[in-house]
């Protein structure tokens, strides 16, 4: 009987995509939280939010997000 292989999920580029995954969901998550609180997001803020892939940052934001008045909110400690 032969095993799985399971190597591939180790190998670094499956890391990467998984990252981005994250930074994705993150970076949509701030979005909408902010779109739920009625919190209007100018298009440089959305593609700021958007490009970011540090996922510690997007978890910084997203805390901020629940918070924020604006969505200049985000950026006002970094």
């Amino acid at each position: 009987m032969m095993m799985p292989i399971q190597y591939f999920w180790r190998h670094p580029l499956a890391e990467e995509v998984r990252e981005e995954g994250r930074a994705e969901a993150l970076a949509e998550a701030v979005l909408r939280i902010l779109r739920v609180r009625g919190i209007d997001v100018p298009d440089a803020v959305r593609a700021r939010v958007e490009a970011c892939r540090d996922l510690d940052q997007l978890i910084r934001w997203l805390e901020r997000a629940v918070h924020a008045t604006s969505a200049a909110d985000l950026f006002t400690i970094d």
